[in-house]
């Protein structure tokens, strides 16, 4: 499970959003299954920011968003990214070292086509 959150920052407030993502990160990866955290800046638009965590499964990522201390600091932070495009990413492949893995996706066969709540089949034919 990949968390892919970007954030527009003026550069007047770039130091404390450092502050405010650093703790994010620290109490994140301080979670179980939290495999690792990453806070970059864009080189050609400076108040560009992304913060990508990377957990070993959605069930991970969901507990990890789940103690006070998390939800006190990291809700908050989340909150105000872009929203503009989704933020939660199934991880497919990863490689290191030259070697690729792949996984098995996460979303069940009919997922485009069924939505939120119809989980039994759509009430009425598309």
């Amino acid at each position: 499970m990949l968390l892919v959150c970007r954030f527009a920052v003026a550069e007047a407030d770039a130091p404390a959003f450092v502050v405010r993502a650093r703790r994010a990160l620290e109490l994140l990866t301080a979670q179980p299954r939290c495999l690792r955290g990453v806070l970059g800046r864009a080189t050609d638009e400076p108040d560009r920011w992304v913060l990508t965590v990377e957990f070993e499964s959605v069930v991970a990522y969901r507990r990890a968003m789940s103690p006070f201390e998390v939800r006190e600091h990291v809700v908050p932070l989340l909150s105000e990214a872009l929203a503009d495009e989704p933020a939660a990413f199934e991880v497919l492949l990863d490689g290191a070292d030259g070697s690729v893995r792949t996984h098995t996706s996460l979303l069940a066969a009919d997922a485009g086509t069924v939505r939120l709540g119809e989980a039994a089949g759509p009430t009425t034919p598309r």
